[in-house]
């Protein structure tokens, strides 16, 4: 089998996927630009601000990249290419997508708000504190984990620190160019690309040393900066730049297989049990970002439904951009599979899986004639544009905490503000504090191996919570309600699992987190099914919600009549 024509028959897919499931969904959650979204109806010029599409794509896409899609099938690939490949295809296309878009759907029809919101108006209040509880402590700890690993990369790799603290200033000026200037967007973007490239190249002339403890201190008060800080002037214009990086890296990746044309060499498939457990639930749990992640309903519902200027941009964003990450995976894939097997399994045993990535695109992009791009270059940009991705997701996060923060000290009946649910200085301070004293304790580390599960189990609930809304509008959930099914399954599965194998090793910790987690989501699902079966005991809304609400049942109902 050779990688090119998995890349072509991926393509392909992804293609169909959009222009026929895709369009089908957008159908099915009612889509309408008459209605004006709370970008606009909510403006505040700190977090709602509307944004072009193409601003906003690349916003949410490097929010939710990461280096998940990168490292996840990599990770996974120990159990063969095939199932992995597979599982990207149609976990992407059913799953992952329809969970990225009908989270911004229902976040928009609900002021932008969180998903906790959601649930707080159709499975109850104590729905929502529970889940809020859960994803902002969720948030803490990849606040943690990135800051130290991002900490690291600096220090092992100084041009990508370089080449990062350049992009904050290009970003604020981007952002000024846009908003304040009104310059258009083609030309002022084609030239933030070049300079975003000229940071990279400065970042190799003049690499960066500092401390690890110094790093942390800067990494700190960077995202506290970009949580408070008008979205319009870092995150957004930021986030936008850095996903031409990932662009360039994902053409630069199937240009490179279409003229190298390498065979695969990893086993189709290896056993059903390897080393990191059986394949289910194991697979569907790390493969996460390229097929299906909890993260991205959380930035979904939180920074992009927040920007988002129309409703039928949500496909395009949502969807389409899921589908980006979907082949950006098969790529990681690829970058693992056309390795020599002893060459993966020595890398593999290792845990080097970013290299693993940057050594195999690396190697297709340097196959690409005219640009005669040296190995080792490329080999560098692959790696220096995963890390940029680490930083984007991280400030993210930081703001995602912070609005998780504020949503759970607003008090349900009439939603009045509180101090703590007003002030975005004080959210952003006590979850930047919270983070650096996880770091500090060196617990982050020790309770990791947990988040896996507890990503896929926030996949999990979103999918119910947006299956719950769906349901009380009398509309079909079939598309939300199939994968909210196998995601439960999946978690608790993988929950139960980590509850037993840590008991074994004495592991206490873990063991409790893991039966917390468990716990958690037994308790969203039976409010929710008490709510389906007894509306009236499930809501505490307010005027605005039971208006809001009142609308939409009514909108029901005629596209039942429809």
């Amino acid at each position: 089998m050779s990688a090119l024509v998995l890349v072509v028959i991926t393509m392909v897919t992804l293609v169909f996927a959009y222009k026929t499931y895709g369009s089908f969904i957008a159908r099915r959650l009612g889509m309408d630009d008459s209605r004006k979204t709370p970008a606009h109806t909510m403006y505040d010029g700190v977090d709602y601000v509307p944004a072009k599409a193409p601003v906003l794509l690349g916003h949410h896409f490097a929010s939710i990249a990461g280096a998940g899609p990168i490292v996840g099938p990599i990770f996974a690939a120990v159990f063969g290419w095939v199932p992995v490949y597979f599982w990207l295809l149609i976990g992407g296309v059913f799953i992952g997508s329809v969970h990225d878009l009908s989270s911004i759907m229902a976040s928009i029809r609900h002021r932008s708000k969180s998903i906790g919101e959601i649930i707080e108006d159709h499975i109850g209040l104590n729905g929502k504190r529970l889940f809020l509880i859960f994803s902002w402590s969720a948030m803490l700890l990849v606040i943690a984990v990135f800051t130290r690993i991002i900490a690291n990369t600096f220090i092992t790799v100084p041009a990508t620190a370089t080449a990062s603290l350049l992009f904050i200033p290009l970003a604020v000026v981007f952002g000024f160019a846009i908003y304040r200037r009104n310059l258009p967007l083609g030309p002022t973007s084609f030239i933030g690309v070049l300079l975003l490239f000229g940071c990279i190249y400065a970042g190799l002339k003049f690499p960066l040393t500092l401390s690890f403890n110094t790093w942390v201190l800067i990494l700190m008060v960077y995202v506290w900066v970009a949580s408070v800080t008008p979205v319009w002037i870092l995150l957004q214009p930021r986030d936008y730049l850095n996903s031409f990086l990932l662009y360039a890296l994902v053409a630069g990746g199937v240009m490179g297989i279409f003229f190298a044309n390498p065979p695969i060499n990893l086993a189709p498939l290896t056993s059903l049990k390897t080393s990191i457990g059986w394949m289910f639930p194991v697979l569907f749990v790390t493969v996460a970002c390229g097929a299906i992640s909890g993260f991205h309903s959380l930035v979904a519902s939180g920074t992009t439904a927040k920007q988002l200027n129309k409703e039928s941009d949500a496909k395009i964003v949502g969807y389409g951009g899921m589908l980006i990450e979907v082949l950006l995976a098969v790529i990681a894939l690829m970058a693992a599979a056309t390795l020599s097997t002893e060459r993966f399994q020595e890398m593999w045993s290792k845990g080097l899986y970013v290299p693993i990535f940057s050594e195999g695109v690396g190697s297709f992009i340097a196959k690409i004639p005219l640009l005669n791009i040296p190995h080792n270059v490329a080999v560098t940009f692959s790696a220096l544009a995963v890390s940029a991705f680490a930083l984007t997701t991280l400030d993210t996060c930081t703001r995602l905490a912070r609005f998780s923060f504020q949503e759970f000290f607003e008090i349900a009946k009439g939603r009045e503000k509180s101090r703590l649910s007003a002030n975005r200085f004080i959210g952003t301070t006590v979850t930047v504090g919270f983070s650096l004293l996880f770091l500090l304790s060196g617990k982050s580390d020790a309770i990791w191996p947990v988040f896996g599960s507890a990503n896929q189990m926030l996949a999990a609930l979103a999918l119910l919570a947006v299956s719950v809304w769906l349901a009380k509008l009398k509309r079909g959930n079939l598309y939300t309600r199939l994968p909210m099914f196998f995601m439960f399954a999946v978690t608790l599965t993988a929950l139960s699992t980590l509850v037993y194998q840590n008991v074994g090793k004495q592991n206490y910790l873990l063991s409790v987190i893991a039966s917390l987690l468990f716990v958690v989501a037994i308790l969203l699902a039976v409010l929710a099914a008490r709510s389906l079966t007894h509306p009236s005991s499930a809501l505490a809304i307010t005027s605005e919600g039971m208006q809001v609400m009142a609308g939409e049942v009514e909108e029901g109902r005629e596209d039942g009549k429809r």
